[in-house]
């Protein structure tokens, strides 16, 4: 029997987003749009809305994450996991005012446009303060179910 010695990917170290469409089919691929609820004593209807945007990499990426940080300026690199690193905003004027005014000038074509789709939607609902109410609340819920892993093909 013979032993094949495994290859090993190599660093890249010049990680810089020169073309932003390539970092929108990068986002296409390893990217997620989220919407988040949970319970919050902090208001009368009881819960808490707000966006997540991230992109899940090896912890080898890591500088490739970082240079998401740079090229939006915003949001930031975290440890997920003890082999992953997440690029994530959760600011909402980021989410609004930089976020999803860049994936509408480089578009999603794949099934995540359609998350993204709805993603602007509840981000229309917590601009008009809908989510402030229950009925906002579930309604986000609707939009919440169907995307991602909720989604129907």
């Amino acid at each position: 029997m013979s032993f094949t010695p495994p290859i090993y990917k190599p660093l890249v170290t010049n990680q810089t987003i020169s073309n932003p469409n390539w970092l929108a089919g990068f986002t296409e691929g390893d990217g997620s749009f989220g919407v988040n609820i949970k319970h919050s004593s902090s208001n009368k209807i009881g819960y808490q809305v707000y966006l997540q945007f991230d992109i899940i990499q090896h912890v080898r990426d890591v500088l490739l994450l970082q240079s998401f940080v740079d090229f939006f300026n915003c949001g930031n690199v975290y440890r997920h996991s003890e082999n992953a690193v997440t690029f994530k905003v959760t600011k909402f004027s980021d989410i609004k005012n930089i976020i999803i005014p860049f994936y509408k000038q480089h578009p999603l074509y794949g099934v995540k446009s359609k998350d993204f789709h709805d993603f602007c939607l509840v981000c229309e609902l917590i601009n008009s303060k809908a989510h402030l109410t229950l009925e906002g609340v579930n309604q986000i819920r609707i939009i919440k179910a169907r995307m991602n892993t909720g989604r129907k093909f």
